[in-house]
């Protein structure tokens, strides 16, 4: 189970990290191109085709990983549901785009909502052959997909705003994406459909609608920044704060995708297991936190130099919420796990009822915060959040049997190598003068702060690095034995 976790992890992260030179080279230069106003249309269609899409999907996918005692009959009539929800959610939007429009004040946006909303009708088909590659641990062929369809839709972005689509280069981007990821999951794992009847799969969509309101109530409250941006501050401003929040979270984003993507089957083929729960959260939890503590905080202590030097001095309102939101995706990035693993012990109901609660209060902190422009929505998110992640570690600890302090102990390696790099980073920007050109002192102050982090890890916690060194060295002499003894 170790090696198929670590395989499959290893395999996400080399096809989705192979891909990111390029996605981060083509957002860059599609900034160059657009205006903050463009990412602000397609941001406002986001927030909500995020929460149709969340509706259309109705858990199903969930379903699919956790039940595993489902026959292929059942399965097959969960996916003509799948294809039946994605059409009715493309409708609901194509019925809903022209109040929308109306209500955030942009003549755009319905035509925007329509063409997006086709996601709907071609994801609906992908759902279930996607949940069955996951359960049945064929992550090499999922991260492939992965990786087509982003490489694709990052070609296509800056291929349409480079003669001149405008806000349409990124909305007909995430069309062709979806087009090609389902292709290509429906070809790899072709899946039936059958006539639904609901008393034969009644159990499989109780469990469905609970991580269905669970998702809806994520989506709501994940999203209602950028609702209470675009309608208090402006386009514009929403421009800003969607931009910032887009650089803040990649590469939280790309690390939690790509764990996401393998967890929720090893915990749901673990569900019985509490011990081996316990070691594989912790184990994650350690190296989520070693790779995404130095990336996020360090964009947060050098926020100003990066907008300046990389995008230019007309996104300088960037910097204010990026230097927030880049310390809020440090908790984001290994709080991240408590979710999937209380799905997989089927404790949706808890789940559901966490994030009905967090639908109040997110949307509270972050219209009390908009006074302060797009910074103080950003700070909501450092004020509120936690609140809503507190029960979260509660619930799992408990049901898990672990203790705080061990927990503590997998974030220690991190922390204190986070902590000694932000106080070199602070006395390089002290020391260095003024008078040196940008781009030397912003390199002066990543190349410290990474060798301070290195350097702290390296001595406080070298036996921890060894340790998951050996790890792989033992998988991947099993897998060698395994390919010399076929």
């Amino acid at each position: 189970m170790d090696k198929h976790l670590v395989g499959g992890i290893a395999w996400t992260a080399a096809a989705k990290w192979s891909s990111q030179i390029l996605t981060w080279l083509c957002l860059l230069i599609v900034a160059r191109l657009l205006i903050p106003s463009d990412f602000g249309i397609v941001g406002v269609a986001g927030v909500y085709l995020g929460l149709v899409a969340v509706f259309s999907e109705f858990g199903f996918g969930s379903a699919v990983i956790t039940l595993r005692d489902l026959t292929v009959d059942e399965i097959a009539q969960i996916n003509t549901f799948s294809a039946i929800s994605g059409t009715i959610g493309f409708l609901v939007s194509c019925a809903l785009a022209t109040p929308i429009g109306w209500f955030f004040r942009a003549p755009a946006l319905p035509a925007v909502i329509v063409v997006m909303s086709t996601n709907f009708l071609i994801m609906g088909f992908r759902t279930v052959p996607n949940s069955l590659l996951q359960r049945e641990f064929k992550f090499k062929r999922l991260s492939l997909i992965d990786t087509v369809a982003a490489v694709t839709q990052s070609l296509c972005v800056l291929l349409l705003a480079w003669k001149g689509a405008a806000y349409w280069s990124l909305a007909l981007g995430s069309v062709i994406a979806a087009l090609v990821s389902t292709t290509l999951n429906v070809a790899s794992r072709p899946s039936g459909f059958a006539r639904p009847r609901l008393k034969s799969i009644a159990h499989a969509l109780n469990f469905s609608w609970q991580v269905l309101v669970a998702r809806l109530s994520w989506n709501l409250y994940s999203d209602a920044d950028f609702l209470v941006a675009g309608r208090v501050l402006g386009a514009t401003a929403l421009g800003a704060y969607t931009f910032g929040w887009n650089l803040a979270t990649l590469p939280v984003e790309k690390v939690t995708a790509l764990v996401g993507q393998v967890t929720p089957a090893f915990f749901s083929a673990n569900q019985a297991d509490l011990g081996g729960l316990r070691r594989y959260l912790l184990t994650l939890t350690e190296g989520i936190a070693l790779v995404t503590f130095p990336v996020t905080i360090g964009l947060g202590l050098l926020a100003p130099e990066f907008v300046a030097l990389v995008l230019g001095e007309r996104w300088s309102g960037v910097v204010a919420p990026l230097e927030v939101l880049a310390f809020y995706g440090s908790i984001r990035s290994v709080s991240a796990l408590l979710g999937p693993l209380l799905t997989a012990m089927r404790e949706t109901r808890f789940l559901m009822w966490i994030n009905v609660m967090a639908v109040v209060l997110m949307p509270t902190a972050f219209y009390f915060g908009s006074r302060w422009g797009p910074a103080g929505i950003a700070w909501g998110w450092i004020v509120a959040y936690p609140l809503v992640a507190l029960p979260l570690y509660v619930r799992t600890f408990r049901k898990i049997g672990m203790s705080v302090r061990k927990y503590l102990v997998a974030l220690r390696p991190a922390l204190d190598a986070s902590l000694a790099m932000i106080l070199g980073v602070g006395v390089l920007k002290w020391a260095v003068t003024p008078a040196w050109p940008l781009y030397v002192r912003f390199a002066i102050e990543v190349t410290g702060g990474a060798a301070v982090y290195l350097i702290v890890l390296s001595v406080l916690h070298g036996e921890r690095l060894r340790s998951f060194l050996r790890l792989y060295r033992q998988i991947r002499a099993s897998d060698s034995a395994t390919a010399f003894g076929s």
